[in-house]
């Protein structure tokens, strides 16, 4: 009997030493996890408008950098170019990384929008890629060419049409040109306006098309490899089609803002962007 009761509280001593043993662990977690969540909470949001290809890619190159700087960048998937800046404009983003600089500005015009270019990042080369014709050379009289429907863009795809010796413009340095500026179009080529993004998916239905960088990307293409001609870097529509950083006036000095293009413009996303886009994307910092 004595026994018996020995071995029973054996058994009670030990239960209650893995009781505490365990809530100790439980405790040791909850501390752990209220640390983490602490952590979370003490980071600055910056909340950036971005299209997936390239710019979200890049921007996911600095995400960790800009942990360790105490901001948690927070990006916002767009598939359009208009609410990227609409969101800009309300407060909605801090910034926003989709656009050239010429876009920005025919934007600010058009819809009376006050939005600030606040750092140069990357060019996206405008390329001719081939549908059903392979080469400039085998265009016949009445060929179809798809090109961007958006005003600056398009602009962009006649000067580098005239680039390529296709057609004749009113003024080849002029990047609000439109198709009425065309002053000679020696095979009557059918120039179709299409929204940029569906470009690519129409390269079967044209005999050739101008495809945006990204949009390009996206698709699998590569200029240097695949485009039968495309916008060389030291080309002036580098300058006048840069993609940059942009905010809304006021808040170009914000101090996550900075903190965003510090760590954008480094060494490193230079050679992601060399390394992973081969000459579709280029650093212009």
């Amino acid at each position: 009997m004595k026994n018996t009761i020995k071995r029973s509280l054996q058994v009670s001593g030990l239960t209650v030493l893995l009781l505490g043993l365990v809530a100790c662990g439980n405790g040791n977690n909850a501390t752990n996890s209220s640390a983490n969540s602490t952590n979370t909470e003490e980071l600055k949001p910056i909340k950036v408008g971005a299209s997936s290809t390239p710019h979200a890619e890049i921007l996911d190159q600095v995400k960790d950098d800009l942990t360790d700087e105490g901001y948690d960048l927070q990006v916002q998937i767009f598939d359009d170019y208009i609410q990227p800046n609409v969101a800009l404009d309300t407060g909605d983003l801090d910034a926003n990384y989709f656009q050239h600089i010429t876009y920005l500005n025919n934007f600010n015009e058009e819809r009376g929008t006050d939005l600030q270019a606040v750092a140069d990042i990357h060019f996206e080369a405008l390329g001719i890629y081939p549908g059903k014709v392979k080469s400039l050379e085998e265009l016949k009289n009445g060929a179809q060419i798809a090109v961007p429907n958006d005003a600056t863009n398009e602009a962009r795809a006649l000067l580098l049409l005239e680039s390529a010796g296709l057609i004749k413009l009113k003024d080849n340095t002029d990047i609000s040109t439109t198709l009425k500026d065309i002053t000679e179009n020696p095979k009557n080529l059918d120039i179709v306006e299409l929204e940029a993004s569906q470009i690519p998916r129409s390269l079967e239905d044209v005999d050739i098309a101008v495809v945006n960088g990204n949009y390009a990307v996206e698709a699998g293409f590569n200029a240097k490899e695949d485009a039968l001609a495309f916008e060389e870097q030291d080309s002036p529509s580098a300058k006048s089609y840069v993609n940059v950083i942009a905010v809304k006036n006021g808040n170009e000095d914000n101090e996550g803002v900075q903190a965003l293009i510090k760590a954008l413009q480094t060494d490193k996303v230079k050679k992601y962007i060399e390394e992973n886009y081969q000459g579709a994307v280029l650093p212009m910092f």
